[in-house]
């Protein structure tokens, strides 16, 4: 299995890639295949020529981070026409640190002699993780990951042009920020999604400030500016999904998507097609996916960051267990509680070893994040699964 929170993961991925697209497919149908995984829309559900079992039990960062590599590669592979992934690993990671704005700094803190594939591993996982507050992070994760196809869209920029000019990422986040806006004004009534999410988008942005961006016609937008049918499917749906609401769709909704795909040079079959298919997706994931859940923020965090926890604890199980097992006031202090109420200062002190045993773990150094402390329980109740018998039949009496 690969797991994408572990270095190396990116040279195992690509020794266990099972296939690949054909280079000479068309844009549309590269394009479809890429948006049936749902990463155009933030929600990846699979990723394209890997076997079932190399990715199960990922966790949807985890997911995510394997779609923005394989997308990546095969945007390559259909623009240079190149296979060699080592190639591919060293034009993306120039590409990003072109694309890196001023005061970006994933890429400062790279050791100076990793390994190319190294670095594009620590990129990809800043990338994904665009906001360093874990419970922010985890309720705006839906539109943080849909605008990461904006970077797919910038890589065949890149490659095409041989560089990357920051007019052009500007240019392409204001005019998507200007879509999605455009197109939530053309509803005569606002919902709870809506203000959702310019909320996302507002968490989401790099470049643009949104009280600056105030279009008020498709005109002002200069659309003309982007040539490539990628960039213009991407703009008519993220329209589509600024659009979308679980009923019907009013006219002049209808009528904005269809004028925009004629600007955009796109036919009119593509607008049904847009607006289908992220129906349809919507309809069929909406209970997995995160801004469907938003009414407690804080809520929203434990629920999507326990499932993440629970694994991430189960595969570190046997060093979390010897780390236990090796703490001598800890375990004196556990199994305490098994047979009384511990004080405040008894419960402090198990609070603080515990936070002191996971930093010896790098996978759970989540709980050492700003809000991390709210999942300890979790942990405090798999502890009977990592320590000695003895120790899990006090607890059964109990």
């Amino acid at each position: 299995m690969i797991n994408p929170s572990t270095s190396g993961w990116i040279n195992k991925y690509f020794a266990k890639l099972n296939g690949k697209l054909p280079t000479d497919i068309s844009t549309h149908d590269f394009y479809e295949l890429i948006r049936n995984t749902g990463f155009v829309y933030g929600h990846v559900w699979c990723v394209n020529h890997l076997k079932e079992t190399d990715s199960q039990g990922w966790t949807a960062e985890e997911t995510t981070k394997a779609a923005l590599l394989n997308t990546l590669y095969e945007v390559f592979r259909k623009y240079t026409k190149q296979e060699d992934s080592n190639v591919f690993i060293e034009q993306a990671v120039l590409f990003y640190k072109q694309m890196t704005p001023e005061g970006y700094g994933f890429l400062k803190r790279v050791l100076p002699k990793s390994s190319s594939s190294n670095v594009l591993e620590g990129i990809i996982d800043q990338r994904v993780r665009t906001n360093d507050n874990i419970i922010s992070r985890n309720f705006s994760h839906i539109l943080t990951n849909a605008l990461l196809f904006m970077d797919v869209v910038a890589f065949r920029q890149y490659l095409v042009n041989n560089e990357l000019s920051y007019t052009y990422l500007k240019k392409l986040e204001e005019t998507v920020v200007s879509l999605a806006s455009l197109a939530l004004n053309k509803k005569a009534e606002k919902t709870e999604y809506d203000d959702l999410l310019i909320k996302l988008f507002e968490s989401s942005v790099r470049y643009t400030k949104l009280n600056k961006v105030t279009p008020d016609n498709l005109e002002k937008l200069e659309l003309t500016y982007f040539e490539s049918e990628l960039e213009r499917y991407y703009l008519l749906d993220i329209a589509g999904m600024a659009i979308w609401s679980d009923g019907a769709i009013e006219k002049n909704e209808i009528t904005f998507l269809y004028n925009l795909a004629a600007q955009l040079h796109i036919q009119e079959a593509y607008v049904v097609e847009s607006i289908t298919y992220f129906d349809t997706f919507i309809k069929t994931n909406k209970n997995s996916i995160p801004y469907f859940k938003y009414s407690n923020p804080v809520k929203h965090f434990y629920d999507h960051a326990s499932q993440n926890v629970i694994r991430l604890i189960k595969r570190n199980k046997n060093r979390l267990g010897k780390e236990l097992s090796n703490n001598g006031e800890l375990m004196v202090l556990l199994s305490q509680s098994t047979l009384r109420s511990l004080d405040s200062t008894e419960k402090k002190k198990v609070k603080k070893q515990l936070l002191e045993i996971c930093k010896t773990v790098p996978s759970l150094t989540i709980f050492l994040l700003p809000g991390g402390s709210l999942l300890l329980p979790l942990l405090i109740k798999f502890i009977p699964q990592l320590l000695p018998k003895v120790f899990n039949e006090n607890l059964n009496d109990e």
